[in-house]
């Protein structure tokens, strides 16, 4: 099937699944994460293929991990779908209502957003979870992995499909595009006429090629240059064990944390024992002149340090004199995901809420709950850091819309 196709059947399931009740939803999610494990056999056989081919390739160990399939990973995949059927619908919400003085009555309800495109790397487990998010909110999805993962989004897609046609459900609420060439990816950065939106989920690379070569609209999903500041009102109590958690607890995601800011008038007290724990961690520091000073075997930090996602055991550290110099520098390298404050002082901590122009901006907590299950969202399709429709995790009411519905009784505009 061609993408001019597969756009046609997806406007025409988006309306089908639209009309679905929450019930008529649930009992096909319940039946694709049985199919799912009743596939289990085949589907890792496909990822096995994979695999293999990616090791062969000399893919690095951890994404080979990432691409990899397990039968604990086939339970998840299938448990996802099922705590999806645990989330409140959010469609027909009421988010406003209200009568004109001339008897019209209106209503803001909550709708789909119809198609929706995704655009994404490696894990094939994304297959599921993004049909399953995109379904309970009442879309179709049109979705392009990655070729590492082919085999495996090609056999999950399949055995989805079929749960679907089981269960009475339109097949085409899930679709699949198996042509891994990149005219036919920039072919569906362009489909405007039957996607709504866009959404790419992977690296920076991906994401920047998406937002700059898409015509349909793109929710972006985040990169994650995310700091902590340690102010110089900091409890020594917290700041250690937060940094840590931020920086180690899992490496590789968006919401760790890879810069460090340190008030001057702290820094002589907490960099000495914050840089052994995190050197025996196994976390190489990158630092400024003043880091420097006060721990040994840091190295020093390049301009560019300051701005980047190492995804690694890396952390830059800079030193700043005052509140204002911490937020100005945070706004400028910052990638608008997630940032925090380390602080006792209530006014500083307000400060830093208000002007740190982040989607979540935390006070004494880790960046590592950005995370739309930490939030109580439920599932998440990821992190927008952008501003218009979306921003922070986007769960099911991220996947939606509004619409106006007006009633009257024979008005006419004079």
């Amino acid at each position: 099937m061609d993408l001019t196709e597969m756009g046609r059947a997806a406007v025409a399931a988006k309306y089908e699944v639209q009309k679905m009740t929450a019930e008529d939803k649930n009992a096909s999610l319940k039946a694709v994460a049985e199919g799912l494990l009743r596939d289990k056999a085949a589907i890792l056989a496909a990822n096995a293929q994979d695999v293999e081919r990616a090791e062969r390739g000399g893919m690095h160990p951890g994404m080979v991990d990432r691409l990899r399939l397990t039968d604990a990973r086939m339970e998840a995949m299938a448990e996802g779908l099922l705590q999806i059927c645990g989330l409140p619908d959010p469609l027909g919400e009421v988010l406003e209502h209200f009568t004109r003085p001339n008897g019209l009555e209106i209503e803001k309800r909550r709708v789909p957003l119809g198609v929706i495109g995704i655009i994404y790397e490696s894990r094939p487990n994304v297959t599921a979870d993004a049909f399953g998010l995109c379904f309970k909110a009442g879309n179709a999805c049109i979705l392009k992995g990655g070729s590492d993962a082919i085999d495996s989004n090609t056999a999950i897609t399949e055995s989805i499909r079929r749960s679907l046609t089981e269960s009475g459900s339109c097949e085409d609420a899930i679709q699949l595009i198996t042509d891994t060439d990149r005219e036919t990816t920039s072919r569906f950065m362009k489909l405007n006429e039957y996607v709504d939106v866009l959404i790419p989920r992977g690296g920076a690379g991906l994401i920047r090629a998406v937002v700059e070569n898409s015509t349909v609209p793109v929710i972006e999903t985040g990169t994650g240059n995310c700091h902590i500041y340690v102010d110089e009102f900091a409890d020594m109590e917290k700041v250690i064990p937060i940094i840590l958690n931020a920086k180690t607890q899992r490496i590789g995601v968006c919401n760790a944390c890879e810069s460090l800011v340190i008030h001057e008038k702290i820094r002589e007290k907490i960099m000495p024992a914050l840089a052994e724990a995190l050197q025996q961690a196994n976390v190489k520091i990158k630092g400024d002149e003043r880091t420097l000073l006060c721990v040994p075997g840091a190295v020093p930090a390049a301009q560019e340090d300051f701005g980047k996602e190492y995804l690694d055991y890396i952390l830059s550290v800079k030193t700043v004199d005052s509140l204002d110099e911490a937020i100005a520098h945070i706004n400028r390298y910052n990638t608008g995901h997630s940032d925090s404050i380390l602080t006792e002082n209530a006014e500083n901590a307000e400060r830093f809420l208000n002007e740190v122009d982040s989607a979540c901006v935390y006070v004494n907590a880790s960046t590592r709950f950005t995370d739309g299950f930490e939030f109580g969202f439920g599932a998440e399709i990821g992190i927008s850091t952008q501003k218009l429709h979306a921003r922070g995790p986007m769960g099911l009411k991220e996947l939606t819309t509004y619409k106006y519905a007006i009633r009257g009784n024979g008005q006419i505009r004079p």
